[in-house]
């Protein structure tokens, strides 16, 4: 192994517009790469550091379906299980279409829906919802009492049509919380967390957490550099060639709603020492170097498999996401060729607001855990090519 294209790569990142990154690679259940570049705080020009505490948001995610998973495992629901088993609410949904028509749904979310964001669902939250919710809950958020909640909210397509990223993984946070009779946070501590030796991952601030969280950036493009573009030209395109310079924010996680809204879909706030741990227990069939299982290898198998029909994948069209389908949560690579990935077939992970990324093969036993602190984080340019790069350096 020579990390020396991988470590020129990340001091790369920060030449270009990242405001610092770490990263973490492990190969057979050993770490053999940690590497940092750039600065934690930029206007005070503090490098990054090695214990950082970060905001990774959808990364979150991987976490939450390796929680639903283990539930798999017990017995606790199959894949085809309707929703409306735990949350009742959920079972005469309407739909809303394009033309703002309402109809009542033919189908059921399942909790298959939930795990393959292909629920119907969308990632907002009306205001008449977020006004209900924090009234019934004295602006607390109940992680449960809100997702019932968020029932009243149509759908936008049928179950099972396409795929839409959304609220799904914070529903199935809440059918967590219900079957285990658990907070939310607590399940994940004592399930996951706690048998890795995860001893920094949170779902909520304290004074500890708030003196030690990495500032959150935002890059912001210049606004010449969007002259003579299409009319609907936006930041969200591809920012790759564009000039700009970099915003410091308040550091606000907006879908954390309130001190007991655990959010399954972005709720964690870790380090990439802690989480990589994480990282690393999936890459080795489920068991971490505390010598604890958290998952089999058969349950990850599982979520590492295409779920997407031919033409729910077409709706999976995100340009970070070439070569990939989707698993039980988990991007999953399905064809390297089109998505001219040095990564083989069955590499799978994800990404998150900020600039978390999961890259997972069990074959290799191979677990990466990269992060940033950037809103707008970059994904299409960053996200392929940090792959390509780790795995010419093995």
């Amino acid at each position: 192994m020579d990390f020396t294209k991988l470590k020129a790569f990340i001091e790369h990142l920060v030449e270009w517009r990242i405001p610092g990154n770490d990263i973490s690679v492990w190969l057979d259940n050993r770490e053999v790469l940690r590497y940092q570049a750039g600065f934690l705080d930029v206007e005070n020009k503090i490098p990054m550091t090695d214990n950082a505490l970060l905001n990774i948001y959808s990364c979150s995610k991987v976490a939450t379906v390796v929680a639903g998973m283990q539930l798999l495992e017990r017995g606790e629901f199959l894949l085809d299980t309707p929703l409306y088993d735990f949350i009742p609410e959920f079972r005469d949904m309407c739909i809303k279409d394009s033309n703002e028509d309402i109809r009542k749904a033919e189908k059921h979310i399942t909790i298959r829906h939930l795990f393959t964001m292909t629920s119907g669902m969308t990632y907002s939250m009306t205001n008449d919802v977020r006004t209900e919710a924090g009234n019934k809950t004295n602006g607390r958020f109940d992680t449960v009492e809100t997702i019932k909640l968020m029932a009243k909210m149509p759908l936008t397509f049928e179950p099972g049509e396409r795929w839409q990223y959304s609220f799904s993984h914070d529903v199935l946070a809440a059918v967590i919380e219900i079957i285990s009779g658990k907070k939310f946070r607590d399940y994940m501590k004592e399930n996951i967390f706690a048998p890795l030796g995860m001893k920094e991952s949170f779902y909520h601030k304290n004074e500890v957490i708030e003196n030690r969280i990495a500032p959150q950036y935002l890059f912001v493009a210049d606004k010449t550099t969007f002259e003579d573009k299409p009319a609907g030209f936006t930041q969200s395109l591809d920012l790759s060639k564009c000039g700009g310079h970099l915003e410091r924010t308040d550091g606000t996680n907006s879908l954390i709603f309130g001190s007991e809204y655990d959010s399954g879909g972005a709720g964690i706030i870790t380090s990439v020492s802690d989480y990589s741990k994480f990282v690393n227990a999936l890459a080795n069939g489920g068991v971490g170097t505390t010598g604890e299982r958290i998952l089999s290898p058969y349950a990850i198998s599982l979520m590492k498999q295409n779920q997407l029909t031919e033409a729910q994948n077409k709706t999976y069209n995100w340009e970070q996401f070439a070569g990939y389908g989707y698993g039980l949560g988990v991007r999953t690579m399905i064809s390297p060729a089109s998505g001219g990935s040095l990564s083989s077939v069955g590499e799978f992970g994800g990404g998150g607001a900020a600039g978390a990324s999961v890259y997972v093969d069990t074959d290799l036993k191979l677990g990466v855990f990269y992060a940033h602190h950037m809103l707008n984080p970059q994904e299409a340019y960053y996200q392929p090519r940090l792959r390509n790069v780790i795995y010419s350096c093995l």
